[in-house]
């Protein structure tokens, strides 16, 4: 007690300077700028990826002086290395400033892209075979050679490392399941025509798996076919692989009456390319008129209405094709047919009819077909009796596609071809006006010789060229 007495004095003296001393600290600290950065003061990006600065904040007297801060520095996002950025702060004569670091490095791992599933099935008791992969790293490029696989009971695993030890992983998974049927392929495609009294003889088929093999000895083959009576049959082709998958196929038989031949002296009219306006519509007047029938061998071009009529006055309406364009129908037995489907399509929409009677374009004995696949027509005129077709060339042209280009020229052509003892199949183009105004006479020529004309039926004995063999 007596020292403090004593020394009371010189306690508040040292409290006194003790209390100013911190009220000068703590003004001085208020009446400093202050700064800090916004986020982490050491960043870490990606190459060629996008920075976006965060800034910095700052007071002044107690007041939010952001704005004033200033960046110093640039950061080049396509190239590695390290950046510094400098955060000022300047007020009167006291500047404040902090760093931050950005690190541009490459820390994106190559991506592995698979072919083929990610899931794939694979044969039972058989080893997986690999699809094919492919790597690419933002730096590095193409490290698809990098690649390493681990294969597993159940998976492949795909690994792939770049230069900055970036690892890219990827996973296929393996399932050993046969899932998939097999396939039957009918040779001489799934509907077949044959003659009544024929003995049947099945085309063939062949058989493939993607896991069993020799499959086509397992074959059930059932059919109903009565050669003995006409109508239409089926064929069916059942097979099972190794895993049960089951394929069933049908193949449709057509029995029917052998075409009869037509006595000597008759005559078919056909009418090839049309229809087409101010020829084929004048021609359906005179067969009206005169009283006969006739065959027309339709395209895709032309109005409706006029095959329409054709069908209601009775005549025949057959099939040429839809285009008649050589380079597309005869490039391929698949092209011919798709021609040939629109113009059947056609017909059936506008007549109701199912028609089965073509006549090739150029008929079956052209040569122009070779341009573009060669000996095409050998398979065409097989193929399309077995799909259920009748074609029909012709013995009377009266070459009106050709030469003769007036109504005489082809008037002669025509008298000249008709024999009385045999039939006369007559190649004329309803497209054509000297076709048109030939006709009348043609007819009245033919019925003043004793001449009968009829329309080409499925039961009409085919008349048809050699095949011609490209050179």
């Amino acid at each position: 007690m007596k020292w403090l007495k004593k020394n009371k004095i010189k306690v508040i003296t040292i409290s006194l300077i003790l209390v100013i001393l911190i009220c000068t600290g703590l003004v001085i600290f208020l009446t400093l700028p202050h700064i800090e950065l916004n986020g982490e003061d050491s960043l870490v990006i990606n190459l060629d990826s996008k920075y976006k600065e965060l800034g910095a904040t700052a007071f002044y007297l107690g007041e939010d002086v952001s704005d004033s801060v200033k960046v110093e520095g640039k950061v080049d996002v396509h190239k590695l290395g390290t950046y510094k950025l400098t955060y000022i702060l300047s007020k009167g004569l006291v500047k404040k400033q902090v760093f931050r670091t950005v690190t541009v490095k490459d820390i994106e791992a190559p991506v592995i892209t698979l072919e083929g599933d990610e899931e794939v099935n694979v044969c039972p008791n058989t080893k997986f075979k690999e699809l094919g992969f492919k790597a690419l790293d933002n730096v590095d490029g193409d490290v698809t050679d990098k690649v390493e696989t681990e294969e597993k009971e159940d998976m492949i695993i795909y690994t792939v490392k770049d230069k900055e030890g970036n690892v890219g992983k990827i996973e296929r998974k393996i399932v050993y399941k046969d899932s998939e049927n097999p396939k039957i392929e009918l040779s001489g495609g799934d509907s077949y025509t044959t003659y009544l009294g024929n003995k049947y003889t099945d085309p063939g088929y062949n058989v493939t798996d993607n896991c069993s093999q020799d499959l086509k000895s397992k074959v059930k083959v059932t059919n109903n076919v009565n050669m003995n009576q006409t109508g239409t049959y089926s064929v069916t082709y059942e097979v099972s692989d190794e895993a049960g998958n089951t394929t069933s196929v049908k193949r449709t038989v057509k029995v029917i009456q052998r075409p009869v031949q037509a006595k000597g002296g008759t005559i078919y009219l056909t009418f090839d390319d049309g229809p087409q306006n101010g020829t084929t519509n004048k021609i359906l007047d005179i067969l009206k008129e005169e009283g006969v029938k006739a065959t027309f061998f339709v395209t895709s071009s032309g109005p409706d209405s006029l095959i329409k009529r054709e069908a209601d006055e009775g005549h025949t309406v057959a099939l040429h094709t839809a285009t008649h364009d050589y380079a597309k129908v005869y490039s391929s037995v698949t092209n011919y047919f798709n021609d040939l489907k629109i113009v059947h399509d056609r017909v059936q929409r506008i007549t109701g009819q199912d028609a089965r009677i073509i006549r090739f374009p150029g008929g079956s004995s052209n040569t122009v077909s070779c341009s573009y696949s060669k000996n095409i027509m050998s398979t065409l005129t097989s193929e399309v009796l077995n799909r259920g077709y009748y074609y029909h060339d012709w013995n009377v042209d009266s070459n009106d596609a050709g030469g003769s280009n007036t109504a005489s020229a082809v008037y002669n052509n025509v008298i000249r071809g008709l024999s009385s003892s045999r039939v006369n199949m007559v190649l004329m183009h309803d497209v054509k006006p000297q076709t048109r105004d030939a006709l009348r006479d043609i007819i009245r020529y033919a019925k003043n010789n004793g001449f009968t004309f009829a329309t080409i039926t499925t039961s009409t004995a085919m008349v048809r060229h050699g095949v011609n063999k490209c050179k």
